[in-house]
């Protein structure tokens, strides 16, 4: 499970965004979203570097947390 913050994820549309984006680039991606946090979880088969290069193509700025 990776944990993503994404602090410009603020409202449902971003957070569809997001989630379309990333099932896009790994359908099996199994995705949480802590809208308060402003965090993602994501458990996926894609590298540290492909999800936040994806969250960064949907147009929103990532990091890794932890």
């Amino acid at each position: 499970m990776t944990r993503i913050a994404v602090p410009t994820m603020h409202c449902g549309h971003c957070k569809a965004k997001i989630e379309n984006a990333l099932l896009e680039a790994d359908g099996g991606a199994e995705l949480s979203f802590d809208m308060e946090a402003r965090e993602v979880e994501v458990d996926s088969t894609l590298d540290v570097s492909e999800i936040i290069a994806t969250v960064k193509g949907a147009g929103y700025e990532a990091s890794q947390i932890g």
